[in-house]
């Protein structure tokens, strides 16, 4: 079984290095759904295309992780036709994640491509890793977030600036469900079954389906050993 790093917030130096571990705990843990972000192009069934990194090489390599926090689904994405995924790290929890090591440059842009941005401005990360969190601005995926370091490098990711008790919960669609549960069951780290638990727990998810319907949904993922 591929080791789970969990990951605890600890000072980082103001300027970074050239690789930042970019951690996602959406549909880019799918390391299929992220190659469009690098690469560009529009995902198949997607209804939006992405124009790509500068940068477009793929991740030196992925890892699971864990951190503190919740995982819970809210807004409306035109894309999934559902809840999105968002992180509130100031709740009781733990959340479930892959980070992707990739280069500061190829962190900004895909940030970009999540604010809807056009991707080409390096993001001055000085902020984020002295302080810990940093407000690009007051939209979802805006506000940026250290949530430790691996192999001495820091883990980022971004979610949105407010509480979950502070949004609406909005049910997950399949598909965007099957990508969440294909990052995390995809080397084996996670079993199909403990990924239904995990996300049968999720707010927005949990008032929307069983474990039974996710269970159903995500069985047939490969598990360890298979």
């Amino acid at each position: 079984m591929t080791t789970v790093h969990r990951l605890a917030t600890a000072p980082a130096a103001p300027t970074p290095g050239e690789h930042i571990w970019y951690a996602s705990y959406g549909s880019n843990m799918d390391t299929d759904r992220l190659r469009y972000y690098l690469t560009g192009g529009r995902p198949p069934g997607a209804a939006r295309s992405y124009p790509g990194c500068r940068d477009r090489r793929p991740p030196v390599r992925s890892s699971p992780v864990e951190f503190p926090g919740t995982l819970y689904f809210a807004t409306e994405s035109p894309v999934w036709q559902g809840g999105r995924a968002f992180y509130d790290p100031a709740t009781v929890g733990v959340v479930w994640g892959r980070a992707h090591l990739v280069t500061a440059q190829q962190f900004s842009d895909i940030a970009a491509q999540e604010m809807y941005e056009v991707p080409g401005k390096d993001l001055d990360l000085a902020a984020v890793l002295t302080e810990g969190r940093a407000a690009l601005g007051p939209g979802r995926y805006e506000t940026l977030m250290l949530l430790g370091h691996l192999e001495g490098i820091p883990v980022l990711t971004f979610t949105a600036p407010w509480r979950l008790s502070e949004v609406t919960w909005n049910k997950p669609s399949a598909p965007y469900l099957l990508h969440l549960a294909h990052g995390l069951c995809g080397d084996g780290t996670w079993e199909p079954a403990a990924v239904a638990r995990y996300l049968s727990r999720c707010p927005g998810a949990a008032e929307a389906w069983t474990l039974d319907e996710l269970t159903t949904l995500i069985e047939g993922l490969e598990g360890p050993g298979e």
